[in-house]
């Protein structure tokens, strides 16, 4: 645990370091989403009633940009061979850039969904519901981007494959957080479909760090 936390400690570290990254990722997001009251128009009901599909949407998409030096510089400058050999399994090690990048980027985003969803015209009632399902939402998009990470490290056009291979399968994330959202704003239950993401978070947990870990043994060898 006490390698753990020093893991931890140094991603967060590096990443304040290159705190540009976290920086555009959260401008990238208000800059998309600021984007579609001018194509769409400023009509509230209609921005309203796509609002949930809109902030979900964006904040995929900046989850996926600091995702490319994941590990990419850690495998350049010889650390990742280091982080392998410190006696922590390396699924740990997947976990630790996983948190790292949830905190910085994932939290950021969830922090500053509540005033675009306002801007964006959502009604009072869903945007609750909206945060409820972003929060494990956003921890489930840096768990399957860690391992959508390590899977294409060291690949020729890396970051060109990693978008084609994490969007399939943040799908259902995308689906179920839309719908809770969407059941709010129309008097239902978004009980449900926090449910499946809540399971989807607990199966997510156990399995992406271990395929990510297995990717990166295989990227060292």
């Amino acid at each position: 645990m006490t390698r753990f936390r020093a893991i931890l400690a140094r991603e967060l570290r590096l990443s304040l370091r290159h705190g540009a990254d976290t920086l555009g990722a959260l401008l990238f997001f208000l800059l998309a989403a600021s984007l579609f009251p001018l194509a769409i128009g400023p009509a509230p009901e209609t921005l309203g009633r796509i609002a949930p599909g809109i902030i979900w949407v964006c904040a995929l998409l900046a989850a996926l940009l600091p995702l490319d030096r994941l590990f990419g510089s850690d495998l350049e400058d010889g650390s990742l061979d280091q982080l392998l050999l410190s006696g922590l399994p390396s699924a740990a090690i997947a976990g630790a850039k996983a948190i790292a990048h949830w905190l910085v980027t994932g939290v950021p985003l969830l922090l500053a969904a509540a005033p675009v969803a306002v801007m964006l015209r959502m009604p009072d009632d869903a945007i609750p519901a909206l945060l409820l399902g972003l929060l494990p939402g956003t921890l489930l998009l840096s768990l399957l981007g860690t391992t959508g990470a390590a899977i294409v490290l060291g690949a020729r056009r890396g970051g060109v494959l990693l978008p084609l291979l994490v969007l399939p399968l943040t799908t259902p994330v995308l689906i179920f957080g839309v719908a809770a959202a969407d059941a709010a704003s129309g008097g239902l239950s978004a009980r449900p479909h926090l449910l499946l993401l809540a399971a989807m978070l607990a199966a997510a947990l156990p399995l992406c760090p271990l395929a990510a870990g297995a990717a990166l043994r295989g990227a060292a060898e």
